[in-house]
């Protein structure tokens, strides 16, 4: 189980789901949709998803330049 200090912990390099959807502020089902549509980058180790600890920051940069572009 994920505690608050891995909300900032700079030595994880693979996160959770779960602990990637907190960093969104999102759902865990948010958060697997936005996997599934390719918005949010992740890989498969061995049977468990997991989202590289800079993925989520990537997709806001994203998003923030999406919508500054519109």
């Amino acid at each position: 189980m994920s505690t608050a200090t891995d909300l900032v912990d700079p030595t994880l390099v693979l996160l959770t789901v779960e602990e990637a959807a907190r960093r969104l502020s999102v759902g865990r089902t948010t958060c697997f949709a936005l996997i599934r549509s390719g918005a949010l980058e992740s890989l498969t180790v061995g049977s468990l998803r997991r989202v590289p600890a800079d993925a989520p920051a990537a997709y806001l940069a994203r998003r923030r330049a999406e919508q500054y572009t519109a």
